[in-house]
Parts: C-alpha cells; sequence; structure tokens
C-alpha cells in the first residue's frame, strides 16, 4: 500500500498536479519542551501526550471542548447490571499507518486492544519492559489491581471484566495512555530483533502520523491520508521546541509560529492588543503544589510540613508569577470540580507560628534541603524557578536554607516518580473531569511510585478514595471525597498553591483550534485561512 501511494504522488508529480500545483499548508506549535517518549502508555505529562495525541487514538474520547465522553475507536459500549463487565465495539475500516520499515497487512481490530492494555498489565508479556519498564498512569490508577480479565469475543468486540466496580472505568479509557498500539507492527519488530522501533517510530490511527523527532528542535508529522474520520485540514504539522515563552512569543509575532504553548502572564495585555492575534482563555480544571517527599526526613514529621506551609507566602506567589491569571489553591482540586469541599479554610501565613512548629519537631535552628523546580512554563505554572526563589526567601526567614535544583524536563517526572527530590514544584491538569483523577492518581497509595510524588500512603485517606470509586452514587462519592481533603489539609502532604486560567495566543488565520478543560492541544480540524 505504500508502495503504490508513493507511485500514485509520482504520477501526479509527472502531470503538474502534485504538491507544486498546490502548496503544502504546514501549521507550526510553538511547544515548551521535549515529549518524554513518543509512546502513550510511557508518558507522564502533558508535553508528552500533545506529541502522542495527534498520532494515537483511544476506545472513546471527549467531545472536543468538554470533558463529555464520544465514541472514538469504539462505536459504542455496554455495562453490565453489576457494573463489572464493559463490552467495546469497535469500529470497522480503520486504517493503520505506516512508515519507513512497516506497512500493515490489515486493518484495526481486538487484536490491537488485547496488545495495547495486556503490554502494560502482564509482567511476562514480550513487550512489557520494552523501552521502559514502567506504565505509570497504569500502574498509578491501580489499574492492575482493578482488572480481573479483557477478553476478544470477536474481531470487534472486546470485552473487559472489573474485580469490583469502577465509576470512572469508561473517562479512564478516553485519556491519552490508553492510546491503542498497533499489535502487527509490534510482533513485526520483535521479530526483526527490534521490539523498541514500535515506540521510537510511533504508529497509530489519528489524524497525524509521525515523521520525525530532533530533541531540543521539533517533532514533524504529516496529514495521514486513509485516516477514518477525514483527513485533516492542514498537509503538515510541527511542533518547534523552545522552553522560554519570549521565545515562543517572538516566533509567533514573526509568523515562525501559528499556535503558542503557555504565554507568560506579562505578555498577556500586549498579546491581546495585537491586532494579529487572539487570545483564547478558559478556567482550567488544574493544580500547582509544592510537594514534600514524605519518604525523606524531615518531611516524615507532620509539623514540619505544615510549619513550612505557614512560612511560605502564597499570595505573594499569585501577585507576583501568575499576575491575577490564577485563584489560591486550598484543595488539591479546583472549585470547579465536583467534589470539592467547600468547609476548608486556606492554609494561614504565619512565619512565627512556623518558628514555633519546627522547634516542637526538632528543629530550631531550621534545616538544609532541596527544591526541585522545572525550567519550562506549565499550563499551571507559568514560572516554576521565579516561585522557587520566593519559597527560598520566605522559608529562610524561618530558619530553612533552600537550595534550588532544576534538572532537564525530559527527566523531571522521571527523577520525582524515583522520589529523588526532597521538595517539588509540580502539578496537575484532570485527564477526565473526575475527582478520582486528583485525589486517587496523585495522592492515592497505589500511585506512590508513580504520580504520587509526595510519597504520601494515609490509610484512612485511601480507604475514602477507594470507596469513592467504586460507587455509582454522585452524592456518595462527593461526601467521601470532601472527607478525604480534610484528612489532606491535616496531613499537608502538599502546599495547595493555585489554580490558573489557562491561555492559548494565535495568529488570527489560525481557525477551528478549541480550548479542552483538560488541556489538550488537539490539532485535527484546525486549518490555517488563506491571507486577505
Amino acid at each position: 500500500m505504500h508502495t503504490i501511494r508513493l507511485l500514485f504522488q509520482l504520477l501526479l508529480c509527472l502531470l503538474g498536479l502534485g504538491s507544486a500545483a498546490v502548496p503544502a499548508k504546514t501549521l507550526v506549535f510553538c511547544s515548551e519542551g521535549n515529549p518524554e517518549f513518543l509512546s502513550p502508555s510511557l508518558n507522564t505529562n502533558t508535553t508528552s501526550f500533545d506529541v502522542t495525541g495527534q498520532i494515537f487514538e483511544s476506545l472513546v474520547s471527549f467531545k472536543p471542548g468538554t470533558t463529555e465522553l464520544m465514541p472514538a475507536l469504539a462505536t459504542h459500549w455496554t455495562v453490565s447490571a453489576d457494573g463489572l463487565v464493559y463490552t467495546f465495539f469497535l469500529r470497522r475500516g480503520v486504517r493503520w499507518q505506516y512508515n519507513d520499515w512497516f506497512s500493515p497487512t490489515r486493518e484495526f481490530n481486538a487484536d490491537d486492544v488485547l496488545f495495547s492494555f495486556e503490554r502494560q498489565w502482564k509482567p511476562q508479556h514480550p513487550f512489557y519492559r520494552v523501552t521502559r519498564a514502567l506504565h505509570p498512569y497504569f500502574n498509578d490508577m491501580g489499574m492492575a489491581e482493578m482488572l480481573q480479565s479483557i477478553q476478544k469475543v470477536d474481531e470487534h468486540t472486546v470485552q473487559f471484566t472489573l474485580k469490583q466496580p469502577v465509576a470512572p472505568f469508561v473517562a479512564n479509557l478516553a485519556m491519552y495512555w490508553a492510546g491503542i498500539q498497533s499489535a502487527e507492527y509490534a510482533q513485526a519488530m520483535y521479530k526483526m530483533g527490534m521490539p523498541q522501533r514500535i515506540d521510537q517510530a510511533p504508529l497509530g490511527t489519528g489524524p497525524f502520523r509521525w515523521v520525525d523527532y530532533e530533541k531540543d528542535v521539533a517533532v514533524k508529522f504529516k496529514a495521514f491520508d486513509d485516516y477514518w474520520g477525514g483527513r485533516a485540514k492542514v498537509d503538515d504539522l510541527v511542533f518547534v521546541i523552545h522552553p522560554s515563552a519570549n521565545v515562543r512569543w517572538a516566533k509567533l509575532q514573526s509568523g515562525a509560529c501559528h499556535v503558542m504553548a503557555y504565554p507568560s502572564p506579562a505578555d498577556l495585555q500586549q498579546m491581546r492588543d495585537d491586532p494579529r492575534m487572539k487570545v483564547l482563555n478558559q478556567t482550567g480544571l488544574n493544580i500547582s503544589y509544592l510537594a514534600y517527599n514524605l519518604s525523606k526526613k524531615p518531611f516524615d514529621d507532620v509539623r514540619v510540613r505544615q510549619a513550612l506551609n505557614m512560612a511560605i507566602n502564597k499570595r505573594k506567589i499569585l501577585r507576583t508569577v501568575y499576575q491575577q491569571t490564577a485563584v489560591p489553591a486550598i484543595n488539591p482540586i479546583p472549585p470547579i470540580q465536583w467534589g470539592y469541599n467547600r468547609e476548608l479554610d486556606d492554609d494561614e501565613f504565619d512565619p512565627d507560628g512556623a518558628r514555633q512548629l519546627l522547634m516542637q519537631a526538632g528543629y530550631p535552628q531550621g534545616f538544609t534541603t532541596e527544591l526541585w523546580a522545572m525550567s519550562v512554563q506549565r499550563p499551571y505554572l507559568p514560572d516554576a524557578l521565579k516561585v522557587a526563589e520566593l519559597i527560598q526567601a520566605d522559608l529562610a526567614a524561618v530558619g530553612v536554607k533552600v537550595v534550588i535544583q532544576s534538572p532537564d524536563w525530559t527527566g523531571y517526572g522521571q527523577g520525582l516518580h524515583a522520589g529523588a527530590h526532597q521538595m517539588a514544584l509540580y502539578g496537575w491538569t484532570g485527564d477526565n473531569g473526575d475527582p478520582d483523577n486528583f485525589l486517587n492518581t496523585l495522592l492515592g497509595c497505589d500511585a506512590t511510585h508513580g504520580h504520587n510524588v509526595a510519597k504520601f500512603c494515609d490509610l484512612s485517606y485511601d480507604r475514602l478514595v477507594k470507596r469513592a470509586k467504586a460507587s455509582s452514587d454522585r452524592q456518595e462519592r462527593t461526601r467521601l471525597y470532601e472527607q478525604a481533603q480534610a484528612i489532606l489539609k491535616v496531613q499537608a502532604p502538599w502546599l495547595n498553591i493555585a489554580h490558573s486560567v489557562q491561555f492559548k495566543v494565535m495568529r488570527r488565520e489560525v481557525t477551528g483550534f478549541q480550548l479542552s478543560p483538560l488541556g489538550r492541544n488537539t490539532f485535527y480540524g484546525v486549518d490555517i485561512a488563506p491571507p486577505n
């Protein structure tokens, strides 16, 4: 098929009907960082999912601009009366992409679904340890403990059986980590002795196929002509990578980029005033926080954690860094998320009280510690290094000396998951619109080797969030989540910093781009209008 397509394109060029006759339309996205991996199950952050989300698709997805579920690689699904059996009916006629190493001989089917999940689930699977022996989302959401079986009913039907009910199960499968990979491609690369190639030269069913990736430079895609949903409106998609918001803004002004990720709050007014630009904004389903590593002293002492929370002037951080583009975070979930506990008060800024708590904990002279801060902008944190400096100054006032470290972004999350830090600035944008995605994925005991970078495991708390996850009654779930947030307020594994408004800046000629409450940057359906 790949050879036939090339011959056809060559014939068009010879007849004068190829790319010379109709110039290719290229959309350039100014991205803030490198992807961790090019395989959805291995990634942990939005930067990486921005890349794999163009290539791969899940069984279900979210309606653009919402958290409402919609069909994707499954056209529909059913749930048994006891909430344990989910049957997905797969879309027919879905073609796989191709690359220089592989041309598919069949369409998407149930074998691909089984491969994609069993690779993450079963340690004996030949691809379980390929590229990385860790599948962060699958592990942190407790999928291994949740699943009883995954069965192929026929070529276009797959059945998931759970050990107990899981309220957000379908929404979890709409997340990017559940992107489906080709079992046939995997088998072919395995026979060639290069199984890791499926993660290095990704191949999916999505609207854009991967072409090339050069670290710190760019990721390149082309529209997939045979995409089941219809061809994308642009021919080429390029993610140009630069960590500096100022550089990205300059590229947008010059026309070198069409859409920009994570503008600096200080530049927003200038951006709004520029007639060549449009600025989209939406309340973000997000949180920024300072995590204490409870597996390391002195952060295993709740008095130390409470003291540091009291010593840090959160309002100054919001004024100085966010510049009125965020609200203070009281809880680990944002106030727009159902299940939010509105009865809890924010941490009080009280340096004198902090000194007294440190003395009670045995640190009358304070102590020395490290604080990790990322060098790239995030939707929840526009300038982590500046926030780190403000925290450093506040903690020095109560005798705590802070040394700031800023590891490379591609290794930042991996280092936090491994527990290499003492304190760290981090954050989260919700993946599926459910409180479980914050309160369990980020703070549950199952996630202490992954997204739970505080390494917090409180059994009373964990029982509450697990009970909530198993319930189909939203009122009961809300009550349980409110109780869980009260425990977090006392235990203080984090300093909750802010819930920010997300902004996207683009040139006027860009049409069809929609903001996602989940922070997704999706370019299917996006176009570039011709100049006036």
